[in-house]
């Protein structure tokens, strides 16, 4: 590490945390918890991880940073259960249509008028995400891909007030958080018979590494690259989730959600190539 560039060093962290936010998908589908369960134990893993790794700025909180931790656990749990219960593919590509929300809000919120490259930009993303309602969709498919819907709007309305907010609140939003999760999940576990250790250890490394320590990584890369580069290696995610599934899990997403994934990474990445501007900012960038 010591050879390379502070830039270099940037690219690397956004990468790596790319690629362990992909890992989601997998290891939901694997673990035999229900979804409410396994929130239980990955966001309480990932608060305990949280807080060793950042300790004392989780305890900075205001009153927009409560609202958005209630936003961003909505976020958490609604992810979980798009996964279990539609296709991986459709779950991370439905969430990954946040900045289409972004964009057609956040000028409402500021009255400033849309931009035409952005109006360009969400007709093309709402092309694509139909395609994700035609066909042949399997039981339960459709519920799950209206939750991964709510998804990315809600993970769009996170964004919106993690940008309104102060920075130093950013740790604490997420934080608490994944402490609201943990509560609301807490009733679930009254049906749990059987833990088994194959279980605890994938829950253990969705809460320390695909929640806290990617966290850390992208924090980190961002310091050291500008957003849109950020943005646009951290679409490695939606790339590779459904990858991992297929090859794990043997999961097999339909030739339209292929087609509509592609058209929305497509034109975010484009618009984003195009004005260089920071409105693209994934997981937890603000």
């Amino acid at each position: 590490m010591q050879n390379i560039s502070e830039h270099q060093k940037g690219i690397l962290y956004v990468f790596t945390a790319a690629l362990l936010w992909s890992s989601g998908g997998l290891f939901i589908k694997l673990i035999s918890f229900s979804a409410m369960q396994l929130s239980f134990f990955r966001c309480s893993i990932a608060a305990l991880t949280f807080a060793l790794i950042f300790k004392k700025q989780i305890l900075l909180v205001n009153k927009l940073s409560i609202i958005n931790s209630a936003i961003y656990a909505v976020v958490l749990i609604s992810f979980v259960i798009a996964t279990k219960t539609t296709t991986a593919a459709n779950a991370i590509f439905l969430q990954a249509t946040a900045p289409i929300y972004v964009l057609i809000f956040e000028p409402l919120i500021n009255k400033t008028r849309y931009e035409r490259i952005n109006i360009i930009t969400v007709g093309v993303c709402v092309l694509g995400m139909i395609l994700f309602f035609v066909g042949k969709l399997e039981p339960g498919h459709l519920e799950g891909n209206l939750v991964a819907l709510i998804s990315g709007i809600t993970f769009a309305a996170f964004f919106l007030g993690m940008k309104r907010n102060d920075q130093k609140y950013q740790q604490s939003s997420i934080f608490w958080g994944n402490i609201l999760v943990a509560l609301i999940c807490i009733p679930f576990l009254s049906s749990l018979n059987m833990i088994y250790f194959s279980d605890l250890w994938m829950v253990s490394f969705l809460g320390v590494f695909q929640i806290a320590v990617a966290y850390a990584f992208f924090a980190s890369g961002l310091k050291r690259i500008i957003a849109v580069e950020a943005s646009i290696i951290s679409m490695v995610e939606p790339v590779l989730n459904p990858v991992w599934v297929l090859i794990g899990y043997g999961e097999i997403p339909s030739v339209t959600a292929i087609i509509g994934g592609l058209i929305i990474l497509t034109a975010i990445i484009v618009r984003s190539l195009i004005t260089g501007a920071p409105i693209i900012k994934r997981k937890f960038t603000f």
